[in-house]
This record gives structure tokens, sequence and C-alpha cells, in this order.
């Protein structure tokens, strides 16, 4: 089972080239005289698979004065690059939480003597004509953006899950440097990019839960537990599992859900006290604990993405108002019966 339309890595340049002016502060009120395109009107920023997002409520608000002017827009950025709409906005939401939790922005995983780099964005142009957009990061700690939808979640995840996202990015440069840059990723690479596009982590305190998922038991992992699954809107502290999205091309997916949508997940086993956490502490456990399950399958031989369990994601319990009714899951084209047993699951 895979999802439909899956929007590729790397697409075509920016429909917003234009730099912003370039000022020595580090925040500055700037006035855009272009908004966003009509499809950043379309995100339901309400939508419970959204909620997860660090600093989704500056974000959000960004982005909507941005894309409802009729003209132009006034928005308090980092300004300190050549830079885009989008990537001002997040390096603005970057810095913001960095001071909010009080601990130092995200950097790059150091590859054999290389020096780890601090994360920001920076406009699509600044990657050079035929360097690897995940060598360009490893080496400059740059993130090019375009002013589109998938570059906004790619970045909007880079702040939710930095530590995994550089993780990934570590190992596309090893499989680069042994395999070097061809027609085929290759079974690490291409796991690798399965699950930074169209990933999701189901995070659980019942292990039946997790092994039921992997069993194409939709019943056992989605249906019957119901009543165990956290709600994004009314988190609980007695609730046994949640999902967390991590494909950013499939949160582009999701401005016009559709049922078939599926995505590619791991399970991360948790102790009930996981659910006692707030939502920044949740995510920040989770970083670490994704990060090292990544770590372990792209060291395993045989990795391929069939290592990933296919999750209908409109599936989870709250995602979506018509999964209330078990009907719902009847659905043989969506809820197939999957392939034998396999894939596998963290206990932390």
């Amino acid at each position: 089972m895979t999802a439909s339309n899956l929007p590729h890595l790397h697409r075509a340049d920016a429909l917003f080239d234009q730099p912003l002016i370039n000022d020595s502060s580090a925040h500055k009120s700037v006035i855009f005289t272009s908004k966003l395109d009509d499809s950043f009107a379309q995100i339901d920023w309400h939508a419970p698979w959204l909620s997860h997002l660090s600093q989704l409520n500056d974000i959000s608000k960004s982005i909507n004065e941005l894309s409802h002017s009729p003209q132009q827009a006034e928005v308090s950025i980092l300004n300190d690059k050549s830079i885009d709409i989008v990537a001002g906005i997040l390096n603005a939401a970057s810095k913001q939480q960095s001071e909010t939790v009080q601990r130092p922005l995200p950097t790059t995983k150091p590859i054999k003597n290389q020096r780890a780099h601090t994360l920001s964005f920076v406009s699509q142009d600044a990657l050079p004509e035929g360097e690897a957009y995940e060598s360009f990061i490893a080496t400059t700690g740059n993130i090019p953006t375009r002013d589109n939808l998938h570059d906004l979640f790619n970045g909007s995840i880079w702040l939710t899950f930095p530590k995994t996202k550089a993780l990934l990015n570590h190992y596309h440069i090893l499989e680069i440097e042994q395999q070097g840059v061809g027609a085929s990723r290759g079974r690490v690479r291409d796991t690798i990019t399965v699950f930074d596009e169209n990933g999701a982590v189901l995070v659980t305190a019942d292990p039946s839960i997790g092994e039921a998922l992997i069993d194409f038991d939709w019943q056992g992992s989605l249906v019957q537990p119901r009543r165990q699954w956290d709600d994004p809107k009314k988190p609980c502290t007695q609730a046994q599992a949640a999902v967390y999205i991590f494909g950013h091309a499939l949160l582009e997916q999701l401005i016009q859900p559709r049922k078939p949508l599926c995505a590619h997940s791991v399970v991360i086993h948790v102790s009930q006290d996981f659910f006692a956490l707030s939502l920044s502490e949740r995510l920040q456990y989770l970083d670490d604990r994704v990060a090292d399950y990544m770590n372990e399958l792209l060291s395993c031989n045989e990795v391929t993405p069939r290592h990933l369990s296919p999750l209908p994601i409109l599936g989870v319990p709250h995602f979506w108002a018509k999964n209330v009714d078990a009907d719902f899951y009847k659905d043989a084209y969506v809820f197939r019966s999957g392939r034998r047993k396999q894939g596998k699951s963290q206990d932390i």
C-alpha cells in the first residue's frame, strides 16, 4: 500500500525568487508586496494532524497574513540572509522556538571531520547548480526553501524533529559518498525518502496496538482500542496511543484529505508517563527516540521501505470525523489485508 501522487523530493524552482532586503538587525518588520499563492489559503491550521507542529501559532499567523492579504502584508522575520518569504517565516519561528525553550538552534549531524553547522532556511537560489540538496545542507547548514506548500511543511518538520531530520540527511550523505548520485537512489536512500516524505510515528504504551498495526489488523489497532487513542485537540494523560506525522509531502496532500492517503509508519513503544508530558516535551523526547530508531533501521543490511508499516492516515482515531463509524474501516481498498507480518518497533 502506498500513498498516491507522492511529490518528488526536489521539484521546480520557487514561484517567488526575489530576496528580502538585507538588514543588520536579527528581526525586522518587512512589507511584502507579493502575497503567497492561493494554495496557502487552503491550509486548515486547526486540522488535528497539524497540532504537533512546533511554532504552529506563529507560522500560521504569518502565513495567513501573507495568503489572505489583497496586496501586501507586514510580518516579523529573521532577515540575516538573502531569503524568500517562507524561509524568512521559518527562520523567525526557529529563533523564537530556541529562545522559548532556551536551547541552541538545531544543527546538522557532522560527517567524518566536518563540524556541525547551525541550520537555517535560505532561498532555493542559494543551492549551487549541480550540487546535491542533501550535500549542501550537510556542508553549510542551509536548507534551500521555496515559497510553496511542500517546503513550508518540510521546514515545519525540521523545526519539530530537528535531530531526526539531521540524521536522515546524514545517511543520505553516507550513501552519496559510497554510491554517488545516480538514477537509482538505492534501498537506504529509498527508505529515507519514503519516511521523510510520507512517514508517521505511532507512539503507544500498549504494545498490542503497535503489533496490530504491523500485522495489518485494523480492528485491533484502530477500532477496538479507540478509547485508548489520544485526541490531539484534548490530550489525555490516560491515553495509550497517538500518531504524529513526519512526512511533509503527506501534510501537503492532506490539504485536500482523501480516504486512500496512506502513511508509512514506525512504531515507538513508550511508558504511560509519556502521555503525561506536555506537547513540547513529548516531541523533544520523540525526536531523540525516532532518531535512534532510524539510526538502527538504516544500519540494517537489508533495509527497504517495506520495513515501514502502512497506515491509512484518515483512519487514525480523532483525525477524521467519519472514522467514528466502524463501517469506515470496512473499505477493503483502503484497509487492505496486507502482506505477511514484518517491520519492527522499538521499546523505550
